[in-house]
């Protein structure tokens, strides 16, 4: 079972979804970004949807525009931004509704070596501001500096569920041993 702030995910009562979905902040792969709105207005689709008033939602865009460095793009439209531009604009959308945790799905995979780093550092500085976020990853450089803690899976299964500094040192799972042996000494 999932449970968020006390309620199960796969259990939920009609009147928990609106609640649920405050709660939690999603960045998916692939951006998700709507071509035809500007980054403004991708931002505060999330908020438009839970009927946010019109001033908070005009503040808290700004804000979390700012927060990702790109407050000055606000007039500019998804085609008109770089891969990591983009993902940026995706963890403002999912900060938008100040969720309790942020949901990341590969949140680098589509992005090329060089803006990579710009999506990490924001999700660095949300870690050390407090964000409470769980990130499916590949970027062990990334987990192994951020993560409190390392669930490693294998084809659906969890193989390790430890501290990060444990996981890292000492893992006791063989395919956990393999897969770090494989990317540590590359």
């Amino acid at each position: 079972n999932i449970f968020v702030n006390g309620i199960d995910i796969l259990n939920l009562q009609d009147k928990e979804i609106p609640y649920l979905r405050r709660q939690l902040g999603i960045i998916f792969q692939d951006y998700r970004l709507l071509p035809d709105r500007t980054v403004y207005e991708n931002v505060a689709f999330a908020m438009q949807v839970i009927e946010a008033p019109y001033r908070k939602i005009k503040r808290r865009v700004m804000n979390v525009l700012e927060l990702v460095g790109l407050r000055n793009r606000a007039n500019a439209y998804p085609n008109e931004l770089s891969g990591g531009e983009q993902q940026r604009i995706a963890i403002a959308r999912g900060l938008a509704m100040d969720p309790s945790v942020l949901l990341f799905d590969e949140p680098t995979s589509a992005l090329d070596p060089e803006t990579i780093e710009d999506v990490l550092d924001v999700m660095k500085k949300l870690a050390k501001e407090g964000m409470t976020m769980i990130v499916v990853t590949h970027e062990m450089g990334f987990a192994r500096e951020v993560a409190d803690r390392v669930i490693f899976m294998a084809d659906g299964q969890v193989l390790e569920d430890r501290e990060t500094v444990s996981f890292f040192e000492n893992p006791k799972d063989e395919r956990a041993k393999q897969f770090l042996s494989k990317i540590i000494n590359h």
